[in-house]
């Protein structure tokens, strides 16, 4: 049996078929014959495929919509098949160590979060804001990483000469045009205007009589400046078509992790908005899914009715999984060496298991400068004042004439202290909070890499088996070129991706280590001016 990955890289007519279950489904039209009970063979030497092999390889009615023959059998993309987590079915072959599809665990990446004690890190239990008007199936919720602040492109994050946009057309299958620009290799192609939109004004609603209560957002689009009103499990759907749609080129971090208890106290809330802004800011950074349709909806439906028709267009939609591929179009560009791209991204794995250790490095080192600045550090700073204070009480003590002087210094010098204990308690929140937010979040990006790379890497190993299976008999050369271009088209998407995510994290932690220093300055600078005025107290004799 020719394997389903093998399938997808050669060009096939596709007939929708029915099995003895009654499931329908697509297959090689050379496999069938109509009217006939018995499976045929294919051309060449393939040996006779039972129609049951399919069986495995169906997309669930609820999350895959089925493929119709208005295809007209041109599209050998529809064989693919993903899962609801963004993985492949296991008849892929050469799933890579330390990937989720692979599930080497030596080099699997565990998915547990890293938090600070102002992030909330939420058991990932079932959210009981769905409700039965929902019509979706209900979906998993994510970790809690997530990243604050505003979003940058290519041209923020320094590489230059990077023409961006987004080439559309309006017929069936749209195409994602990579351009090859510069020393950077292959970019996607980014538009002229970098969307962004605002989360805010978070809202109790209820309803059932005020028997389920629900919080909803308002989501502010630059391009329409007109707000529309989301709930948390409106985000969580878009997460899944996200995924669903183009979780096999483009890595899509997790939602903020789902909460029962406590999730309509008003840090809760205002710590999920933060991390549902950096969430969308992140997707509005990416020219492929900021330009999608389901994304466009998101952000700008004009009302419930239009909502809930692009919702189950979405739902509906066909292109998705591993079919993306079939819209993205290296404009121009000719085939590239896959031994070279596979060398480009085992570096790339190199340098994304070097950073994933590097960012929960961080990540443990600042959740503990935390906790020492919200706890034993200013206490410290507070046994000293009162240190201070004693003191002067003492001295008061002697009756003196000329203590008053001395004494009021040393009170002033305590006070200044306890009012140290107070900044240093309340700095991380101005600070550091910020830089472990956008740890956290890059920690759930490279988390993400690993099946997007095995994707690309099943695809060049299923290529170098390509003249065996042409000396065997069992595809033509003519087959061989065509399973080459294709992954030709998906290591051209997966260098794009990479220099998307180079170019932001860049950008990203230029901008987030300026913030975070320069509120340290202004913290210290805060401290020094404290400690210069309780100094300027003490006369000398």
């Amino acid at each position: 049996i020719i394997s389903f990955f093998f399938l997808y890289l050669l060009h096939y007519r596709w007939i929708e078929a029915k099995n003895s279950r009654g499931e329908v489904g697509l297959v090689p039209e050379d496999y069938i014959e109509i009217n006939q009970a018995q499976p045929f063979t294919s051309g060449g030497n393939a040996a006779p495929l039972d129609l049951s092999f399919f069986d495995s390889h169906m997309p669930t009615p609820a999350s895959t919509a089925q493929v119709s023959h208005r295809d007209n059998g041109n599209n050998p993309w529809t064989v693919f098949d993903n899962n609801a987590s963004g993985g492949f079915s296991n008849n892929w072959a050469a799933q890579p160590e330390g990937t989720e599809t692979g599930k080497t665990s030596s080099n699997a990446w565990p998915s547990g979060g890293h938090g600070h004690p102002q992030a909330y890190q939420g058991p990932g239990a079932e959210d009981d804001e769905w409700d039965e008007e929902w019509d979706d199936v209900k979906s998993s919720g994510g970790y809690a990483e997530s990243e604050a602040g505003e979003g940058g492109a290519i041209n923020r994050g320094g590489a230059h000469g990077s023409s961006m946009k987004i080439s559309r057309n309006n017929n069936t299958h749209n195409k994602d045009v990579i351009q090859f620009i510069g020393e950077v290799g292959p970019v996607w192609a980014y538009p002229d205007y970098q969307l962004d939109c605002v989360v805010a004004d978070p809202k109790k609603g209820s309803k059932l009589y005020g028997l389920k209560s629900y919080i909803e957002y308002q989501v502010t689009p630059t391009t329409t400046n007109k707000p529309v009103n989301h709930r948390y499990k409106h985000f969580d759907w878009l997460y899944e078509r996200l995924l669903e749609k183009f979780g096999s080129a483009i890595p899509i971090p997790c939602l903020p992790d789902k909460q029962v208890a406590g999730r309509f106290e008003d840090e809760f809330i205002k710590m999920r908005m933060e991390r549902l802004q950096g969430w969308m800011t992140r997707m509005c950074r990416h020219p492929v899914i900021s330009s999608s349709e389901v994304f466009q909806l998101f952000l700008s439906y004009k009302d419930e009715k239009d909502w809930k028709m692009g919702k189950r267009k979405a739902e509906k939609d066909e292109t998705v999984g591993v079919m993306v591929f079939s819209t993205i179009e290296p404009e121009g560009l000719p085939d590239l060496d896959l031994i070279e791209v596979e060398q480009k991204c085992d570096q790339f794995n190199r340098f994304t298991r070097a950073m994933d250790d590097g960012v929960k490095d961080l990540l443990t080192i600042g959740n503990e400068h935390w906790k020492r600045c919200t706890g034993p550090l200013p206490k410290e700073y507070q046994r000293i004042g009162k240190a201070f204070q004693n003191l002067s009480s003492v001295f008061t003590s002697s009756g003196y004439e000329g203590e008053a002087a001395l004494t009021d210094a040393l009170t002033a010098a305590g006070k200044t202290y306890e009012e140290i204990a107070q900044m240093v308690a309340e700095q991380p929140k101005k600070d550091l909070h910020f830089l472990m937010e956008t740890n956290n979040e890059y920690k759930g990006l490279l988390g993400c890499f690993p099946d997007t790379v095995g994707v690309h890497k099943a695809a060049i190993e299923k290529v170098k088996e390509a003249d065996k299976l042409v000396a065997a008999g069992k595809i033509t050369p003519s087959d061989k070129t065509t399973m080459s271009k294709r992954a030709s088209t998906m290591s051209y998407s997966l260098q794009a991706e990479m220099n998307h995510f180079h170019s932001n994290r860049i950008y990203d932690y230029n901008r987030v280590m300026q913030q975070y220093l320069e509120q340290q300055v202004k913290f210290y600078e805060m401290i020094a001016d404290k400690l210069r005025h309780a100094h300027s107290q003490f006369t000398t004799m």
